[in-house]
């Protein structure tokens, strides 16, 4: 059985999030969500490194197909496309499902470091030559999600 991206963040969620609430009150707020978006870091990049495997590629249109077929997934996203080129891939998020499903589960203060953050670290294991630039993120109160992506390299 097959589960969506969106499910799998929400399966994952409850555990997650109580464990950093936990060490939280333990060794404190700060150190618990810098240890916290390391280790999620470290999962995105090795999830960049599977993607790039599974789809046979890493290119910008690869990563545009793990986009709408992956993260946007059931109607997980939507997506309203800015700019698509061989260099150049520019989206705006207008809907994040994982924002919603994070606040009626009363989490979304660390939704961030659950997903957000995973963004940037998934482009270091999936190509490295790939840039995000973002400035706002709905899950942190925009009303959309500026996602950026330039290759640093160029083929053909």
């Amino acid at each position: 059985m097959k589960i969506t991206h969106q499910k799998l963040r929400e399966i994952q969620a409850p555990i997650v999030s109580s464990l950093i609430y936990g060490f939280a009150g333990e060794i404190g707020h700060e150190k618990t969500m810098k240890i916290a978006r390391k280790v999620i870091s470290e999962d995105a990049i090795a999830s960049g490194k599977k993607m790039a495997k599974e789809y046979k590629g890493n290119t910008l249109t690869v990563l545009y197909k793990i986009v709408k077929e992956v993260w946007a997934n059931d109607g997980a996203i939507e997506i309203k496309m800015i700019k698509e080129t061989d260099r150049e891939l520019f989206f705006d998020v207008t809907y994040c499902g994982y924002a919603q499903m994070y606040e009626k589960m009363g989490i979304k203060d660390v939704g961030s470091t659950l997903s957000c953050i995973r963004d940037f670290s998934f482009l270091k294991g999936f190509n490295p030559q790939i840039e995000l630039r973002r400035t706002q993120t709905i899950m942190e109160g925009a009303k959309y999600c500026d996602f950026r992506f330039k290759s640093l390299t160029f083929s053909k």
